[in-house]
């Protein structure tokens, strides 16, 4: 009998290994999920990288996916080479130049949907502070809300152009957050006009670019009447992203096994939490347990309270038509190489920055896993 639960496909799942013939991913298979995160420590070579993701549909019966990966450039990016490597995007920030900035986006996008990706976590629209987290650092566009807005619009419009769900992250706005949210809950001093003017605008700029998806923080913003991390308020996510500003897209969480919430209770909570804020995909990072323990969750609440079993089913269907708007469409594995790394896409990264090599480690690096650069979405 089949363990498939249709709130599964409300859970982006990791994994571990290279593979997708192992216990792990047939039973995330079996499970249900609406789709898969992949991290640097599910990639060995971009070939792999192609059959691991047609494995992946293959396990769940050829129906729609989401694909995901964090492809930002600098020194959050799951694939090295062949593809292209991107400087960080302070350095695009400091070129100003939207035309590059949209020919950056839809290079990236070619390269990822040549692989079979159809979500990329990127880009992030944080307004770079002072005294603002390393955890964002060089991987925001500058410290002009003007110009992230531009520059990330436009990013936006070139991925989306190439057939790849971009996503704008981290809504509202990391604002002057100092901790970072992979370990702790941050808590952000800035008030109601400073957040709207400063951090809020660049989102509602890729708004008005049609981006199909945003992400949110895992910090608390008392300044716009919330003592929750935005991720579980409803007052930021339902009523100021979509009902005041008008967002009809796909709403993801950052990883729910990120500190800022795991030490502020369970997954499954969380889980809960964030559906009833507003949200439509979640995160769940690593491992199997805790997509189980989310599941059972979700089912529970869903079987308790049909309020919230229709809510689920709206964010289904937002998925759903997300899945099916930007279907995986892999490249065969012969023609790879003239996509992966082209020259022209060479010359747009050496005009955009100097380099990938960049200060700081990735942010998103896990805990318990012995390779740079690994887990936690963010």
């Amino acid at each position: 009998m089949s363990r498939r639960d249709p709130l599964a496909g409300l859970v982006l799942a990791g994994f571990e290994g290279t593979q997708a013939h192992c216990e792990e991913v047939e039973a995330l298979a079996e499970l249900g999920v609406g789709g898969f995160i992949l991290f640097a420590r599910n990639v060995d070579t971009a070939l792999q990288v192609h059959e691991l993701l047609g494995d992946l549909r293959s396990l769940c019966g050829g129906r729609d996916l989401l694909l995901a990966v964090d492809q930002e450039g600098g020194r959050v990016a799951r694939l090295g080479s062949p593809l292209t490597l991107w400087p960080p995007m302070a350095s695009l920030g400091a070129s100003d130049d939207q035309g590059l900035a949209e020919q950056v986006g839809r290079a990236m996008g070619r390269e990822l949907v040549a692989l079979g990706f159809n979500v990329n976590f990127a880009p992030v629209l944080d307004v770079r502070c002072p005294d603002t987290t390393i955890a964002i650092g060089d991987r925001s566009l500058g410290e002009q809300p003007e110009r992230v807005a531009r520059l990330g619009s436009a990013l936006i419009t070139g991925l989306q152009s190439a057939g790849i769900m971009a996503c704008a992250k981290h809504f509202p706005g990391h604002g002057h957050v100092a901790e970072d949210s992979h370990h702790e809950l941050p808590v952000c001093p800035l008030d109601e006009q400073q957040l709207r003017r400063d951090h809020v605008a660049p989102f509602a700029a890729a708004l008005q670019a049609g981006v199909a998806s945003v992400m949110t923080a895992h910090v608390v913003y008392p300044g716009l009447g919330s003592d929750q991390p935005a991720t579980l308020s409803p007052r930021i996510l339902q009523q100021l992203l979509r009902d005041e500003m008008g967002f009809q897209g796909v709403l993801f969480t950052d990883d729910l096994g990120m500190g800022a919430i795991t030490s502020k209770g369970s997954l499954g909570a969380a889980a809960v939490a964030a559906i009833r804020a507003g949200a439509d995909g979640l995160l769940v990072c690593r491992h199997l347990s805790a997509v189980r323990d989310v599941l059972s969750e979700l089912r529970a609440t869903a079987d308790a309270d049909p309020s919230f079993a229709q809510r689920c089913e709206r964010s289904l269907a937002r998925l759903a038509a997300a899945a099916a708007r930007f279907p995986s469409r892999p490249l065969p594995s012969e023609d790879l190489p003239g996509v992966l790394g082209a020259a022209e896409h060479k010359v747009i990264a050496a005009r955009s920055g100097e380099g990938p090599q960049t200060a700081g480690i990735d942010p998103t690096r896990g805990h318990d896993d012995s390779r740079p650069g690994v887990d936690g979405e963010g």
